[in-house]
């Protein structure tokens, strides 16, 4: 007999600095749609990707487009309650988008945490690989640093208006989710725990299809 699918529905947030190709990666992941006329979102917006896991999970992935302009911080308290986790976004053309990546991160973590009081599993993610780089991106030993430095599961190259990696990102992102979800019912039902360091290894710096 076949086992009863299981749902899961998960708030995933994606913030970074303005223009950095948010809405893009959201649309592109959702919908297979890649647009250059994007206006700034303002405030928040949604989207939902419905995931076939496997032949037993069905993921509901509510995807949250929060704008990027500072005079918004203030209510990112209320955007990101029950966040399970994040994308943060920079633009690999704009190296001071990159500079901002810390700020965003280190709001995130004062935000919104797991039952448990750890960070959220967030993911970095450097878009527009389709086009020139700048600064630190174009070295992923420093890329992997810095990612382990500020807390991130994995980061990277994405590109939405070529598709490239936007897919292997957001099941890197899941992966990191369900992890978590499965230490937590351990040790809700006393079994023991799942460590939640360590026991998964960062994501590939370097994109399953090449980016240049």
């Amino acid at each position: 007999m076949k086992e009863q699918q299981r749902e899961h529905l998960y708030k995933i947030l994606v913030i970074g600095e303005l223009g950095t190709g948010k809405t893009s990666i959201i649309k592109r992941y959702v919908h297979q749609f890649f647009s250059h006329h994007y206006r700034a979102t303002i405030g928040v917006d949604f989207a939902l990707k419905v995931v076939e896991w496997d032949e037993n999970t069905l993921i509901r992935l509510q995807l949250w487009d929060i704008a990027g302009q500072e005079r918004f911080g203030n209510m990112t308290r209320v955007y990101y309650k029950e966040a399970v986790g994040a994308f943060i976004v920079f633009d690999v053309t704009r190296s001071q988008t990159f500079e901002a990546v810390r700020k965003w991160k280190a709001d995130l973590d004062t935000k919104v945490q797991l039952p448990e009081g750890t960070a959220i599993p967030c993911v970095l993610l450097a878009n527009k690989c389709d086009m020139s780089k700048e600064g630190v991106v174009n070295n992923p030993t420093e890329m992997n640093e810095f990612c382990k430095e500020n807390n991130f599961a994995g980061w990277f190259l994405t590109s939405a208006k070529e598709n490239l990696n936007i897919e292997e990102a957001a099941r890197f992102l899941i992966t990191q989710i369900l992890h978590n979800q499965k230490a937590l019912n351990l040790d809700e039902s006393g079994q023991g725990s799942v460590p939640l360091s360590g026991s998964t290894p960062m994501a590939q710096s370097v994109p399953r299809r090449t980016c240049c």
